[in-house]
């Protein structure tokens, strides 16, 4: 026979602790919500204007609103994320004191939130959320410490008209900011093609939501094939017309779902 191993209450009551901590996170993923944590961007800024990393001129004239937030590196992956939506609700049963309970918003990723490798909570390995007033008010109460524990998953993107297209460069260097994208929302590839070139040209992200080519297409139409990280892909045909100028935007008829 074997030593006689006699544990203490505490220890099975610490035990019975983690096993609950456990089977609540397995829950929690299971149901396709992750751990994260929010904070607001300042009260004083313009959430209208705040395209930061994603290089969104304008969030209206995107298409996303004031419901947008910067998220840190573990979910930004460089850039490929902007546009992607989530919908984050703060969680009441950690926090009862600051949390609206069964309050729900959906934002769009538009900025990052960069690490300062010191412990802050946009350094890895953290999920977070730095959050415009508005969204970060419909969750959480006013007057809040500014930080707040959340759930969140991806969504699909609601958008409201077609994808829009506004031409940036200049010369043989075309730049394009691809906004109001709908479906999942973040882009994984695109190409460009002009009335008169014939084949399609790849793009490249040059940053955030701004694709860039080589090559001389003004006074032609242009064309585009986007991809999506979710592999859903549309063309847009002859979605600009040849007269187009450097700074106009363009709709398409045509919206991804």
């Amino acid at each position: 026979m074997g030593p006689l191993v006699i544990y203490s209450s505490n220890f099975i009551w610490y035990l019975l602790l983690v096993l609950c901590v456990v089977l609540k996170i397995q829950v929690v993923q299971a149901n396709g919500w992750l751990n994260a944590h929010a904070t607001f961007y300042g009260a004083n800024k313009s959430p209208t204007s705040l395209g930061g990393a994603c290089g969104y001129d304008d969030t209206f004239h995107a298409g996303f609103g004031v419901n947008t937030a910067a998220v840190s590196s573990m979910l930004f992956r460089e850039g490929e994320v902007c546009g992607a939506c989530y919908q984050v609700i703060c969680d009441y049963k950690i926090d009862p004191k600051w949390c609206l309970r069964s309050r729900s918003v959906t934002i769009t990723v538009t900025n990052f939130c960069p690490p300062n490798n010191h412990g802050g909570w946009c350094d890895p390995p953290n999920h977070h959320f730095d959050m415009s007033m508005p969204s970060f008010s419909s969750i959480a109460r006013q007057g809040s410490e500014g930080i707040v524990p959340v759930l969140y998953r991806r969504v699909a993107c609601k958008r409201r008209g077609g994808v829009r297209f506004t031409l940036k460069g200049q010369s043989n260097f075309n730049m394009v900011m691809i906004t109001n994208v709908g479906g999942s929302g973040d882009v994984k590839g695109v190409l460009i093609r002009g009335g008169r070139s014939g084949g399609w040209l790849a793009m490249h992200r040059n940053w955030g939501a701004n694709w860039q080519s080589s090559g001389d297409l003004r006074n032609q139409r242009l064309s585009f094939k986007i991809s999506l990280v979710d592999g859903k892909t549309l063309v847009f045909l002859n979605v600009v017309p040849s007269n187009w100028r450097f700074g106009q935007t363009f709709s398409s008829h045509t919206q991804f779902f």
